[in-house]
């Protein structure tokens, strides 16, 4: 057991707040957390483990998971298509996870331009590029020896130049003629015309050239762009098939037909290219006057970000892919040959575009919920609330909700954040009606939503156009709260107030494919605190003490550690305690101390982490009455639950917020309480206990970082969480 003294340690450690401090190397603690030498001697002999080991590394467990989603690429009893957009997933991931996390960790490490030596950052940053180069290769591993091959056992081919008939050479040379080759514009390198600016994660071709140009000169280097708005997957004509269905790549194509860009040049060699780019967008709040026209400044840069990696064609000569790492100022490390496209994330486009449904998942809709077909929201959330649970229960329930408000002459105001709605929403459309119509409509829209910046730049413009009041949340946190209100005059001239609290976004696309909650209610004080947080974003005020709601950056972190020591404090006293918590990342110390702390006291922990994780379970003396596991499936899990026995009091909280640093401190997040009995047991039966039973799709994290799939043992029977949700919540749709 760990002594007296490290105990009270971790204690008193607990109610401090996270410092985000730099993380180098080992995950390192801010000064206010770290161990006197004595304790920290004292925690090493008791666990076994160095003082960096306390915690895994971040980088680490979010590579190890995107291992997880390859595993499901490589499982055999996956439908074909959906193999493959695993494998697409894991390319996005990658994307990202340059993009935004390694593009980031170089960016604190660089110093006038020069990236810093130390012994941490080289060790971390060689780390990342091994497993990295590992992933990739073994991705394309599967693409090619497994998932192509069976493909075309199905019928379904992609073809590439030496695969194709004369006939489908003929079709593919006339597409380029008409289609590829007038967008084409080939760029001879020399004084006048320096290597040009490439666009982040775009296709490209460099081209290495004999002989002398039109004008004498020895222009050697050649750079070519694909054109961005031509298909990167192209279908050929099903006449020209022998069996099934055949296609092609654009860069296949450029490349069968390269040579006819350079006429009388000798061409020597060649290789497609891609260049990943920091694409995190970063604008001083505090010192521009329009943020949104700040960030749409902004957005046009972000395509020529700092590069970060560099992929190329695995037979690319070595002088080309040198030549290309100068001219991006990127080290051999950044350097991944691929043996396929190296976009690998465009072969999505492949699974959309085959008619083979067998090779798919089985369709299947989700099931309204019979208590709301043909009845008015309001007088059924007046009477009790409604919990909905996606994308087993139709999104359009809280589309409905809108719709309805907006329609409804009663309806006086209508309040919502927005942080990802997508190009296209029924919703946002219905909030928009509601303001033309003359209702007070107000909208906290995030504009520094990754990725989704220049879409909520679209709608905020439009909805200001309809009369809506559009804020931009608070100045330096991100408004990632999932929140609507609507307030409506009732029978007798009293308002009353009617709330949607969620813990996923309000995307219609993203609602099919993520599993999150959502609760309707009109709870009186409880949707009076939704209001108040209206008021706190727009009014910039100072928030009123809440009841129920638990709102970062202020109360959100004290409450979790609070309701964490009160289980210790139970089980401290001989009675049973538990904690189950579900969400997609934790990394933040001072929640992980605060487990670490109750589980010494005999705390009973099980925690549902999909992705990065760096609490350490099952260490002796310190973790081992933590589980962790992740559950990686059909559909994204997303969302945020935390229960707390509590001496049966059952306290089950639904959430925006991850167990995360910038969850808890740089962002507005709102945590929930649900209260009706029959809600409370949908939530534990429906997002965390058949998680806590899947072995299907369920990986269980190890004291030493790794994970381990869960099987069928014994006398056991095959159960998956999400399959087993989908027979019970959702109605299968026979294939047309």
């Amino acid at each position: 057991m760990i002594p007296n003294d490290v105990t009270k340690e971790l204690s008193a450690a607990q109610e401090m707040r996270d410092v985000n401090t730099p993380q180098i190397g080992e995950i390192s603690l801010p000064e206010t957390y770290k161990l006197t030498s004595d304790h920290e001697s004292s925690l090493m002999q008791a666990t076994g483990l160095v003082r960096s080991a306390i915690y895994l590394d971040r980088e680490m467990s979010q590579i190890a998971f995107n291992w997880r989603v390859l595993a499901q690429a490589e499982d055999k009893s996956i439908p074909l298509l959906e193999r493959l957009r695993y494998l697409c997933i894991v390319g996005s991931n990658l994307d990202e996870f340059f993009e935004v996390r390694v593009a980031s960790l170089l960016a604190q490490n660089t110093i006038d331009g020069q990236l810093a030596q130390h012994q941490a950052f080289t060790a971390m940053m060689g780390r990342i590029d091994t497993e990295c180069h590992l992933l990739a290769k073994r991705q394309y591993e599967v693409l090619n020896q497994e998932i192509l091959p069976a493909l075309a056992r199905k019928g379904v081919h992609l073809l590439r130049h030496s695969d194709r008939t004369e006939a489908q050479r003929a079709w593919v040379k006339s597409y380029f003629d008409r289609e590829v080759r007038p967008l084409l514009t080939p760029i001879g390198l020399d004084p006048a015309h320096p290597f040009p600016q490439v666009v982040n994660k775009s296709l490209n071709f460099i081209v290495s050239l004999a002989g002398k140009d039109a004008f004498g000169r020895g222009t050697a280097i050649a750079i070519v762009k694909a054109p961005r708005v031509l298909p990167r997957v192209i279908k050929i004509p099903e006449e020209l098939c022998e069996k099934g269905q055949a296609f092609c790549l654009l860069s296949s194509v450029i490349h069968a037909h390269i040579s006819d860009l350079f006429n009388d040049r000798q061409i020597i060699a060649y290789s497609q290219f891609r260049v990943t780019r920091d694409s995190d967008l970063w604008v001083d709040e505090e010192e521009v006057k329009n943020l949104r026209q700040a960030l749409q400044g902004e957005l046009q840069g972000r395509q020529f970000g700092v590069a970060v990696r560099l992929e190329v064609a695995k037979n690319c000569p070595e002088a080309l892919s040198q030549f290309l790492l100068e001219q991006f100022s990127l080290s051999k490390d950044r350097l991944y040959p691929v043996d396929g496209p190296v976009n690998m994330v465009r072969l999505s486009e492949l699974v959309d575009h085959a008619h083979q449904t067998n090779l798919r998942f089985p369709a299947f809709s989700a099931k309204p919920d019979p208590k709301l077909a043909h009845k008015n929201i309001f007088e059924i959330l007046n009477k009790q609330d409604v919990l909905v649970h996606h994308p087993f229960q139709p999104f359009q329930t809280v589309i409905d909700f809108i719709h309805t408000a907006a329609n409804d002459p009663n309806v006086l105001a209508i309040k919502q954040t927005i942080y990802r709605t997508g190009m296209n929403s029924d919703l946002m459309e219905s909030l928009i009606t509601a303001s033309r119509m003359g209702k007070e409509v107000t909208v906290v829209v995030e504009l520094m939503a990754r990725f989704d910046e220049e879409a909520n730049i679209n709608w905020a413009d439009r909805l200001q156009r309809a009369g809506a009041q559009v804020v931009y949340g608070v100045v330096g946190l991100k408004t990632h709260a999932k929140l609507a209100l609507v307030i409506r005059r009732e029978e007798g001239g009293a308002l009353r107030h009617y709330a949607h609290l969620g813990t996923g976004n309000y995307h219609p696309s993203t609602t099919r494919f993520y599993t999150d909650f959502g609760l309707l209610t009109a709870h009186p004080k409880k949707a009076a605190e939704v209001n108040e947080v209206f008021m706190h974003l727009t009014g910039l005020t100072k928030p009123k003490k809440m009841e129920y709601l638990w709102l970062a950056p202020f109360s959100l972190q004290p409450k979790i550690i609070k309701a964490i020591r009160n289980e210790a404090r139970i089980a401290k006293e001989g009675r049973p305690a538990r904690i189950i918590a579900k969400m997609n990342a934790l990394v933040d110390e001072s929640v992980i101390r605060a487990l670490y702390a109750a589980s010494i006291d005999g705390v009973k922990i099980d925690l549902i982490v999909r992705g990065a994780c760096t609490l350490r379970p099952g260490v002796q003396g310190l973790s081992e009455n933590i589980t962790v596991r992740s559950i990686i499936g059909r559909f994204l899990e997303h969302s945020r639950i935390y229960y707390f026995r509590n001496d049966l009091a059952h306290d089950t909280y639904l959430a925006s917020a991850d167990w995360m640093s910038r969850n808890l401190f740089r962002r507005i997040e709102v945590a929930f309480p649900v209260f009706d009995k029959h809600l409370k047991k949908r939530v534990m039966n429906e997002g965390l206990e058949p998680y806590l039973k899947d072995n299907q799709n369920a990986w269980v994290l190890d004291s030493d970082g790794d994970y381990d799939r869960r099987k069928v043992r014994g006398k056991q029977k095959p159960f998956s969480a999400q399959q087993h949700l989908m027979q019970s919540l959702a109605s299968p749709e026979m294939d047309e």
